[in-house]
């Protein structure tokens, strides 16, 4: 199981707001909920699954801004794809608050 951070930007569109191309993007994880688990966050897009799943769905996702009108999209990507146990992102998440409560 991987997890992928994505941070799809739409240059050139006129405007400074992106929340419209935010909304038609996440569009594409809730047509592939079944494949993948994602959570939005103010900045950024993570989306847990298979790697191929992930990296299939974030190429769906690059594209819906230019079909939106975009004509340059700057896409980041960042994968965490650790194989020596299975870790989703509420496992992180948990590990992180139990050494807190810990310390």
């Amino acid at each position: 199981m991987a997890i992928v951070q994505v941070t799809i930007v739409p240059l050139g569109t006129g405007t400074p707001s992106v929340s419209d191309y935010v909304a038609a993007v996440h569009q594409v994880l809730e047509q592939n909920s079944e494949r993948v688990k994602f959570q939005l966050t103010p900045m950024s897009t993570i989306i847990e699954g298979d790697l191929e799943d992930l990296l299939s769905v974030v190429r769906r996702m690059h594209e819906v801004p230019f079909e939106n009108g975009a004509m340059r999209v700057s896409t980041s990507i960042t994968i965490d794809d650790r194989r020596d146990k299975h870790g989703t992102m509420e496992q992180k998440l948990q590990s992180v608050e139990q050494k807190l409560k810990d310390r």
